[in-house]
């Protein structure tokens, strides 16, 4: 069941990170999602600057812990969607490097639901 629930957190952890760099194109059909995309980019962003670790990171580590599983090994989740959550060799520049990316990434969709409300309120 640890390992299972292991899983699961990486998959959210993953969603996290998509969300935070790509959900922004969902504001184009839900504006209002915005409440929430942005927190998550603060968040993503700030993890990124500072070198912090996402809580999620060690509750995996735990519940591998618990279940008596190595944290990154093992498991279609493990082998594929682990490294592309925590890429080895991952140093603080890489890290601002990706926090860079993410708000530029997100300053552009920003900018371009900006222009468009602009546009739809003078045409």
């Amino acid at each position: 069941m640890y390992l299972l629930l292991a899983d699961l957190v990486v998959v959210l952890h993953l969603l996290f990170v998509i969300f935070a760099v790509l959900g922004g194109l969902l504001l184009f059909k839900w504006p209002r999602l915005a409440w929430l995309h942005l927190p998550v980019v603060v968040w993503g962003a700030v993890t990124e600057f500072l070198g912090l670790i996402c809580p999620l990171t060690p509750l995996e580590i735990w519940l591998r812990q618990q279940a008596g599983a190595d944290p990154y090994h093992g498991g279609f989740i493990s082998h594929y969607l682990v490294p592309i959550i925590y890429p080895p060799g991952l140093t603080p520049g890489m890290q601002w490097l990706l926090g860079g990316g993410l708000v530029m990434i997100n300053l552009l969709v920003y900018s371009g639901l900006f222009v468009r409300k602009r546009k739809s309120r003078q045409g």
